[in-house]
């Protein structure tokens, strides 16, 4: 296709989104589902107009992939108000971190037991497929603020923090095959690709998302300078973030999380003997400027205009990944063990490693079965056998790899895409019917 040729496909794409956006949300179907099956009528075996194969293009649909993640996880992070010292984290936290390792524990076992995979390959099957996606979770509710909903808050912190967890299994997956360097027992994997990835990824992105933040409302509320694109913030925040943590060997989707959760917490400086602006939160009360410089509304007027323009960003990838997954999937060959490891992975695999991370959980048991259901695979996995590939995992063993994990992915789009309108629904109707009963009681 020439440059014409495409740039009418996508303007009629998107316009078209827009347009079927309200038919769309009135149908018990995901934006993630059209995608897909557009992604798969432009593939190989339809249209043939996407021909992206993860072998011949590997380093490019890599960096697509790990940019929609970076995006996403910035996003997540801005939109998480609890503060991180509130008992609230120690579910995601728990869920990203214990429930994930499980996880890898879980799928790696099936894979040496049931599919005769190496150890190293068993357990980079389960780095690569044990993530869930920020990128997808959008279609569920977060609650973005100070006081969420337990199970949206719990879904979307676990979203955006084991993208990041899920990095040093897939080291030591690769390092049992012998692509990645572990050092002498193990001593590199555990100190520098575990500890320092996790804890230095998490300590830069929050210190320069704090620092960052704080500077840019000083200015503002100040001196009435560094007014303005906001869209410029973001996206450098996002990036020095990122470029820190991977030039210092620490995970760069930490870095990432942290500094949209740090941007999130900075708080106004309000200077003595003023006041907030009584008809602040009306969007036409005042103007952009007179906000963004005033001591009392600096810094939600900061938040507020990064979130606005990354939360664009996000749908826009969103659009782009599953569309290329979709055509991915004509690379995928549909492999007769997928009609037992997909449902063994989604049903019972999930819940179980959830559970694992539940005991002591101040949630319901409604809201422990949603969890255990809600763990969808998605970006983060497609990122993941990337770089696997890039790697050197090559032969049968990538073959394996492609097609378990691109199916999953697709499986995971389709089942949660279908049950995540009408379960969230009815799970919020029931705590309508709970919050009215107590009301009534009392």
């Amino acid at each position: 296709m020439s440059f014409a040729e495409w740039s009418l496909f996508v303007g009629l794409l998107l316009v078209t989104m827009v347009l079927a956006g309200t038919l769309i949300s009135r149908l018990p179907l995901s934006s993630a589902m059209v995608y897909l099956a557009l992604g798969w009528l432009l593939g190989p075996d339809m249209a043939d107009v996407l021909r992206p194969d993860p072998r011949l293009h590997t380093a490019v649909l890599e960096r697509l992939a790990e940019g929609a993640l970076l995006i996403s996880l910035f996003a997540v992070g801005l939109q998480l108000g609890v503060p991180l010292r509130d008992r609230r984290w120690q579910l995601p936290v728990r869920l990203a971190f214990v429930s994930l390792a499980a996880m890898v524990a879980l799928v790696a076992a099936v894979g040496v037991w049931l599919l005769g995979l190496p150890l190293g390959a068993a357990v980079l099957l389960g780095a690569i497929l044990a993530p869930t996606d920020p990128v997808l979770a959008s279609d569920l509710p977060t609650d973005p603020g100070s006081d969420p909903d337990p199970l949206g808050f719990s879904l979307a912190g676990e979203g955006g923090l084991n993208d990041g967890a899920a990095f040093p299994f897939v080291l030591l997956g690769l390092g049992l095959l012998g692509l990645h360097e572990m050092g002498p027992g193990l001593a590199r994997w555990w100190s520098v690709d575990l500890l320092w990835a996790t804890v230095g990824g998490a300590a830069i992105g929050g210190l320069l998302g704090a620092a960052t933040g704080r500077l840019v409302v000083y200015l503002r509320s100040r001196h009435e300078a560094a007014v303005g694109l906001d869209e410029f913030l973001g996206l450098g925040l996002l990036a020095m973030a990122y470029g820190v943590a991977q030039i210092s060997h620490a995970s760069g989707f930490l870095a990432v999380f942290a500094a949209g959760l740090a941007l999130q917490r900075v708080r106004e400086q309000p200077r003595a003997h003023t006041r907030p602006l009584r008809s602040a939160e009306d969007p036409v009360g005042h103007p952009y400027e007179t906000l963004a410089t005033h001591s009392h509304h600096a810094s939600a007027t900061m938040r507020d205009s990064v979130q606005g323009f990354n939360g664009q960003l996000e749908r826009l990838a969103e659009l782009t990944l599953v569309l290329v997954v979709g055509a991915m999937l004509a690379y995928a060959r549909p492999l007769p063990l997928l009609w037992w490891f997909l449902p063994l992975l989604l049903v019972v695999l999930r819940p179980l490693s959830v559970l694992v991370a539940l005991p002591g959980a101040a949630v319901s048991s409604r809201q422990r079965a949603m969890i255990g259901w809600f763990g969808i695979r998605g970006i983060g996995s497609v990122y993941y056998l990337l770089l696997a590939l890039r790697h050197g995992v090559d032969g049968a063993l990538a073959d394996t790899l492609i097609s378990v994990t691109l199916w999953t992915v697709a499986a995971s789009i389709v089942a949660h895409g279908l049950t995540a309108q009408p379960l969230m629904q009815r799970y919020i109707d029931r705590k309508r019917q709970t919050r009215k009963a107590k009301r009534q009681s009392q």
